[in-house]
């Protein structure tokens, strides 16, 4: 009798331990999905992110906890001062993940800080100023333009060092860094032509265009193959061929007027695909509006137009595409087209900027990073 139980205890002791040690790894597994509850969704908005304008959040990085009502969590200093310590204007932001690192651009300069312990590791003047940046998917090159003059940087992201300098007179700009890593979309307020750079010889290999005007904010598809651009003049969009460097359509938004605008001088001045690409949403500062179209139909068709509380100079989405956010502040549902929150500060003033971005933590190390561009990720 014995010696059966003893054999019965040893059987049921090897099926707990057997039990305990599967739920210790799916507990494991558990805690490295994206679902995970010690995961943290974090907004990084950049200001002055509309020009040096202090009133719309004052000066730093400013993190919202997106999974609790984006609410504030902290603000993060910068650095960026001007000869009597006024803040530069903020020109554009963005960060990578296995490199641990968070760049923004001033008028000036290019600020490289440590996305964990947020300290400033190095703040470096370029010739020519800089402009919205493009980090690449490794994280190891930026795509630098100068202050709307005739040339970018190509800058090794993790010293700053200039690796090549890109000449096309174009009035630097806007800069895209392609998902596959391969291109980078270049573009001057003084050109009508969007230029695409191999980053393999970083040369400009083909000109996409010419749109009606110089062009202005665009985005492209997670694929290469289209480019959705402003342009001066229109309240609606181009579509470019990033294959053959030919336009494609022009899209007019109907049902509204053209008007003056606080800034910018362009009637859009903002538009971002839906990391699905569904839907392209637009933006309408004289109307005060978000037009949205449907993507998955060629040209994209307008669907409706959402209200704001100030006109909009940017929009773009978090990671998994569920909530928008504009320039002014207001945090959309992208399922229901509706403002569900507003960015206020530590001081409950509301939070405007144009350079932003979503960044996400696993136990306390950065797991994933958005963009600042609403750009397409279906590949």
């Amino acid at each position: 009798m014995f010696p059966y139980l003893s054999f019965r205890l040893g059987r049921i002791l090897v099926v707990f331990l057997m039990t305990a040690s599967c739920l210790s790894v799916a507990a494991q597994d558990t805690a490295a999905t994206p679902n995970s509850k010690s995961e943290l969704h974090l907004l990084y908005v950049a200001t002055p992110g509309i020009r040096n304008y202090l009133e719309y959040g004052g000066h730093g990085v400013i993190v919202f906890d997106i999974d609790h009502a984006h609410r504030f969590v902290k603000r993060i200093p910068l650095a960026g001062l001007d000869e009597k310590g006024q803040p530069l204007n903020v020109k554009g932001v963005a960060a990578h993940a296995a490199t641990k690192r968070l760049y923004v651009t001033t008028t000036r300069t290019l600020t490289c800080l440590d996305l964990v312990t947020e300290a400033i590791l190095w703040e470096k003047p370029y010739p020519g100023g800089c402009d919205r940046l493009a980090l690449s998917p490794d994280g190891k090159l930026i795509y630098l333009p100068s202050l709307e003059q005739g040339h970018w940087h190509v800058v090794d992201a993790l010293s700053g060092e200039i690796i090549r300098r890109i000449e096309t007179g174009a009035g630097a700009h806007n800069t895209i860094y392609g998902l596959d890593g391969k291109h980078a979309y270049l573009a001057g307020l003084a050109s009508s032509k969007l230029r695409v750079a191999s980053t393999d010889t970083h040369t400009i290999t083909l000109e996409v265009g010419p749109f009606s005007s110089f062009v202005r904010p665009f985005t492209i598809n997670g694929a290469g193959t289209l480019c959705f651009v402003n342009v001066n003049d229109l309240l609606g969009f181009e579509i470019g061929d990033l294959t053959t460097g030919k336009k494609l359509y022009r899209v007019e938004v109907q049902g509204y007027e053209k008007g003056p605008t606080k800034r910018h001088g362009c009637p859009s001045h903002g538009i971002g695909l839906t990391p699905d690409e569904k839907e392209l949403w637009l933006t309408d500062a004289h109307n005060r509006r978000l037009h949205i179209f449907d993507a998955t139909v060629t040209p994209p068709k307008q669907l409706k137009s959402i209200t704001l509380a100030d006109e909009p100079g940017w929009v773009t989405f978090g990671v998994d595409g569920r909530y928008a956010y504009s320039s002014t502040g207001e945090v959309l549902d992208t399922a229901s087209h509706k403002v569900i929150a507003r960015l206020k500060n530590e001081k409950g003033a509301e939070v405007q900027s144009e350079k932003l971005l979503e960044i996400d933590f696993i136990d306390g190390q950065p797991l994933r990073t958005g963009d600042q561009f609403g750009l397409g990720r279906v590949r």
